[in-house]
């Protein structure tokens, strides 16, 4: 298939934010596109290359776009930043150096999306002596056979940057409306296997027979299932219909243990392989697993070997990332696996199962030991009864407690109404870093305040809710300042325009009214918690949900 189709295709999504035209443009173009072609197509209409549950990325940093730019346009590296600096998007940039190219490309060949997404595949492939160069290579060979408009979504994917306003739920329905099939089946079919163009696929070819036969696969994660944040433990059994499952909210990491025999697998709450981080975890699920195969969810918990207590997840966090010095990291922060439900055993799936059944089946399956078990749970009426185990996590060090409906279904990937949680600190916010201001004085070489943005579902992009530059020390300005500059898409003075990848958590003292930014919102006396290294810009609070926050302050 030419590639120009797709590019009309993100101009058409480009050219409107209403989510039904957008909806319409995608399934439009499912229905024209070959079967074979459809799991390709879902991953780039959303800008993506990977599925969700794969970890691979293609990293490709603007310095390397840049120097494909230059090899193909025939213009210098000044004019290409120069380019890029007035637009503040490398897509307009290489669609006006391309209208201006200074020599056509003898044989020019015609782009097709098969040949785009070849060459994109490859890019994380490439490593070790000469692989920058090769990238460069893989970049310009498209750009080189592209036309201008070709050339800017070309750029714009590669830096992951598409601006076309496109995500899952567009795709959801975009699927359901090409092929026929109800959108929450669509929904329930991606739940389980985390892979739209699987999906699209078998929508087109078996319709939604095809779709029911769809089961979780060991080895491949998912969603995890997300709680509601309520007032009271009262409140919150009382959502449940008056009696509910209590267990104690660790502060810790989300994990799914996928076990196929002998062979353990670990996933974080953003599906990241940890494996090979968490060795013990490993030995510990082969003991303590008495399952051929099965996929259990918990929360592990950082220990410090002295007290016994529980360490902040922020410390845990250093073993998520952690590629070397293992075996020392397991001598410094020890952890304790905390199980609390179960999805997959032995071929069966158990998302639609209670989830009083599920725990009864988990139980069954694990032989306990000190550092790997079930979460603490008790399963009452009575708030009283509720508040014994809501003051013994706060008195360990926890967060608080989790309240679950028992006759509940697991729902992968959904803050559902069937489990809530319970904090006694003032409701928090996950934001991302959507663009910064470089400090003054001492701390001019870092970026000192940051722009926070949510999620507005509507326009499928970020929206600005303010800006923090409280709850910072210097040492955590450097680290900030370290991992955003790679993230730095146009700067103008003191301030930059940042990729949305990094995500914060914030508290503040109220929500307010205001025309100062793009979400009609601002947060006062906003400080930093910490960075949610667990989190992705996907993960991030919605512009809903700080308007139904704002309400509840009785601004409405």
């Amino acid at each position: 298939m030419k590639y120009s189709k797709l590019a009309e295709v993100y101009e058409d999504l480009e050219g409107t934010t209403k989510k039904l035209e957008k909806r319409d443009i995608v399934a439009k173009f499912f229905k024209e596109t070959p079967a074979d072609l459809l799991p390709v197509m879902a991953m780039l209409v959303q800008g993506r290359i990977f599925p969700a549950w794969m970890e691979t990325e293609l990293g490709v940093a603007e310095k390397i776009m840049i120097k494909a730019i230059v090899k193909t346009s025939g213009r210098s590296d000044k004019e290409v930043k120069e380019a890029f600096k007035k637009s503040g998007d490398m897509g307009l940039a290489v669609e006006d150096l391309l209208k201006r190219k200074k020599q056509a490309t003898l044989a020019k060949g015609t782009l097709t999306v098969e040949k785009v997404y070849k060459n994109l595949t490859r890019i994380p492939e490439l490593t070790g002596l000469g692989s920058i160069e090769r990238k460069i290579g893989l970049i310009a060979d498209m750009l080189s056979d592209a036309s201008p408009k070709e050339g800017k979504y070309i750029a714009r994917t590669v830096l992951e940057d598409m601006r076309v306003g496109v995500g899952e739920g567009t795709i959801r329905d975009a699927i359901s409306a090409a092929f026929d099939v109800p959108a929450k089946d669509i929904e329930r079919a991606y739940n389980v296997r985390n892979d739209y163009g699987e999906v699209a696929r078998s929508a087109k070819e078996h319709g939604l027979k095809g779709l029911e036969k769809f089961s979780l696969k060991l080895g491949r994660p998912i969603k995890p299932m997300l709680a509601q944040k309520v007032e009271s433990l009262e409140a919150g059994i009382k959502s449940m219909g008056g009696r509910a499952a209590i267990e104690i909210k660790y502060d810790g990491m989300r994990v799914q243990i996928h076990k196929d025999n002998d062979e353990i697998a670990l996933f974080t709450r953003r599906l990241d392989n940890v494996t090979k981080q968490f060795p013990e975890i490993v030995e510990y699920a082969k003991k303590g697993i008495k399952a051929k195969s099965t996929i259990v969810e918990g929360e592990v918990v950082g220990i410090d070997p002295k007290t016994e207590r529980p360490k902040p997840f922020q410390q845990l966090s250093r073993r998520i990332k952690r590629k070397y010095d293992i075996e020392e990291m397991m001598k410094q922060i020890p952890v304790d696996v905390n199980l609390f439900d179960i999805v997959y055993l032995d071929g069966k799936m158990l998302i639609e199962t209670p989830f009083k059944e599920r725990r009864s089946t988990l139980k069954g399956i694990i032989h306990p030991s000190k550092r790997f078990h079930l979460a603490e749970q008790v399963v009452t009426d009575d708030p009283k009864e509720a508040e014994k185990i809501y003051n013994k996590a706060l008195k360990m060090g926890h967060e608080g407690a989790m309240v679950k409906n028992l006759e509940s279904p697991y729902t992968p990937g959904s803050r559902v109404k069937h489990m809530n949680k319970v904090k006694p600190v003032q409701e928090s916010l996950d934001l991302v870093i959507m663009g910064a201001i470089w400090g003054e004085g001492r701390r001019s070489k870092w970026l000192g305040s940051f722009v926070l943005g949510a999620r507005d579902e509507e326009k499928g992009d970020f929206v600005a809710v303010g800006k923090v530059a409280t709850g910072v020390k210097d040492a955590d300005l450097e680290e900030l300042t370290k991992r955003l500059k790679p993230l730095i898409t146009a700067e103008h003075v003191k301030e930059v325009e940042l990729k949305p990848k990094l995500v914060i958590e914030i508290n503040f003292e109220e929500i307010q009214k205001s025309p100062t930014y793009e979400s009609g919102f601002a947060l006062r006396f906003p400080r930093v918690v910490r960075i949610r290294e667990d989190k992705g810009p996907e993960d991030v609070d919605s512009l809903d949900r700080i308007e139904r926050m704002y309400s509840s302050q009785g601004k409405a």
